[in-house]
């Protein structure tokens, strides 16, 4: 492989890897926030043992998301020197913005939280909790902002062959980062359910503490099941602005070779080993009309067609990404949800009026669940990133073209192995110490003698 193809690998698995704490992150901040919340209202003491078991998993979660943060920075830098100088007089506002404030305020508020019990008055304290998840909350949307510039670019004109930021309102607004935004956080949200869900479940199956695990057991199944309706509605606006801004990604999504009206969705497609044409398929009629015009006799371009009309605007060249990635991608994001989503609602039935099932097959599901949120979130990166291609920023600069010139398929291989190894090792330790402290009970509560209000902690 060349030094495009090792910084491509390099940066998606970086990238990926660092996404799989993101949406824990931004969603369990919520959840915790909701604990505290309810403790804070009701004085029950299992809200508070609930809020410092999970606060304890969300602390390990964030600050495994923020190491490995922090080698995303140095790639653009590094392997993709020329794309960071066409981006960077846009991508400099909203990154900027992301690290000076909503990181300054998810840093500095959970420093507060975390030193804060029993010195800061309670509602202070519980302010401190919801500034971080709304400060997740703004992280992402910085984040979105600058990614949705490379999907549909706008706010800028071209000036000494690179980005110039002209209107940065329009940056912020982008229809890509307002359609993206929600859908992310609700992806979050199902993630963050699907914690307390798997955790609880795990408790709960060998009987332990279920005056804390059964409400939060609750917590996250609701949670789980509507972030999921909310997903799928925010996916339908997402999908919809997808045809708008990029109809080949969509077409690549549903393997639509040829332009249809009213198009099928494809619920499962064999084809040819290049991805050049399909062999079968098993369609909806008018299913894939409906989610990207929302109409069920839209039309639909095909592959075959928009690689036409890309070679007449920006000349000869293959503009098709890569079909099966994108096609698969697109099918797994949406399938593991859905089946994280369906476990919740069978064990919300199940559990309905106290009680618990006995079937050691359904915990297990339910706590194997946690991977399925966190799943769909990777597959769903791979196909918004991996659906622009060949574009780096689509209609302006091909992946090709931003790439370091100066640095070597050696020296990209050499990085490529060591922050595999480096992350493989930081996966280690977080699974370790996710499974170690999520195993533990909650921290015991004990009233002072001389002070029935007061609370202590044993842990």
């Amino acid at each position: 492989m060349d030094a495009l193809d090792l910084a491509r690998w390099q940066f998606g698995i970086t990238t990926v890897y660092h996404f799989l704490f993101v949406p824990i992150t931004i969603g369990m901040s919520l959840l915790v926030a909701i604990l505290h919340t309810a403790w804070v209202r009701t004085g029950k003491a299992h809200y508070l043992r609930a809020t410092k078991f999970f606060g304890k998993l969300f602390l390990i979660n964030f600050a495994m998301g923020v190491v490995t943060g922090i080698v995303q920075e140095f790639q653009f830098g590094m392997n993709w020197s020329s794309y960071s100088r066409f981006v960077g007089d846009v991508f400099g506002v909203p990154l900027a913005l992301e690290a000076l404030l909503a990181f300054f305020l998810e840093s500095t508020f959970l420093g507060l939280w975390i030193f804060g019990w029993d010195r800061l008055p309670k509602k202070i304290h519980l302010a401190c909790i919801w500034v971080v998840a709304v400060g997740s909350a703004l992280s992402a949307y910085f984040i979105l902002a600058a990614n949705s510039f490379m999907q549909w670019p706008v706010g800028y004109k071209l000036g000494a062959g690179r980005a110039e930021l002209t209107d940065f309102g329009a940056v912020l607004t982008n229809k890509v980062v307002l359609a993206a935004f929600p859908h992310t956080i609700f992806g979050a949200w199902l993630s963050g359910g699907a914690v307390l869900l798997a955790v609880s479940a795990w408790h709960l199956a060998r009987g332990r503490d279920a005056d804390v695990f059964r409400p939060t057991l609750k917590l996250g199944l609701w949670t789980t099941l509507v972030a999921f309706v909310l997903v799928f509605f925010s996916g339908d606006t997402l999908g919809k602005i997808m045809t708008e801004t990029q109809p080949m990604k969509m077409a690549a999504a549903e393997a639509l070779y040829e332009t249809a009206q009213p198009a099928p969705f494809s619920l499962f497609t064999i084809g040819t080993l290049d991805g050049g044409r399909p062999i079968f398929q098993l369609e909806i009629p008018g299913a894939l009309s409906y989610l990207a015009t929302g109409s069920f006799d839209g039309k639909v371009q095909g592959i075959n067609d928009l690689q036409a009309e890309y070679e007449q605007r920006f000349g000869p060249g293959d503009y098709r990404p890569y079909i099966p990635v994108t096609y698969w991608g697109f099918r797994l994001m949406i399938g593991c949800g859905a089946l994280a989503a369906l476990i919740a609602l069978v064990l919300l039935w199940l559990t309905r009026r106290g009680r618990l099932p006995d079937k050691r097959w359904l915990w297990r599901a339910a706590a194997w669940s946690v991977v399925l949120p966190v799943a769909a979130h990777s597959f769903g990166w791979i196909f918004t990133e991996m659906g622009r291609q060949p574009w780096i920023v689509f209609t302006e600069m091909k992946t090709a073209a931003g790439v370091s010139p100066a640095v070597g398929a050696g020296t990209v291989l050499t990085s490529l192995i060591v922050f595999t190894l480096l992350y493989g090792a930081l996966a280690v330790v977080e699974l370790g110490l996710m499974i170690k402290y999520g195993r533990q009970s909650p921290p015991q509560i004990q009233d002072k003698p001389e002070d029935d209000t007061t609370l202590t902690f044993a842990y």
